[in-house]
């Protein structure tokens, strides 16, 4: 079965920094793209990054750009965010998803991780 599994999280001062980290398993995990999204009460789910089946493209949410990192480590079935320069606006829960291909696009896929927490105040 395909489990999805977010830890990292945590409350953090603006300007901080954390890097989540997501766990997959009970699939093959090179073959799919992944996705980062995240969801603060009273907003929509935003695609926050999003990584090819083998780390070689990323793309971001322009709220994040130049502050986030997404990466994967095909070998440990592992995709990471690494978040810097934290900022107020970016508290919500962040989700790990696994990403589909349609029409040569990478887009949002059916399974989802827990969600992990991250608060950024002062």
């Amino acid at each position: 079965q395909v489990q999805l599994v977010e830890s990292g999280g945590g409350l953090v001062q603006p300007g901080g920094s954390l890097r989540l980290s997501c766990a997959a398993s009970g699939f093959s995990f090179s073959s799919y793209a992944m996705n980062w999204y995240r969801q603060a009460p009273g907003k929509e789910r935003e695609l926050v990054a999003t990584i090819t089946s083998a780390g070689g493209s990323t793309n971001y949410a322009d709220s994040v750009k130049g502050r986030f990192t997404i990466s994967r480590d095909n070998a440990k079935k592992t995709v990471y965010l690494q978040m810097n320069s934290l900022k107020t606006e970016d508290t919500a829960i962040y989700l790990c998803n696994r990403g589909t291909l349609i029409g040569g696009l990478i887009r949002v896929g059916d399974y989802w991780g827990q969600g992990t927490q991250v608060t950024v105040s002062s």
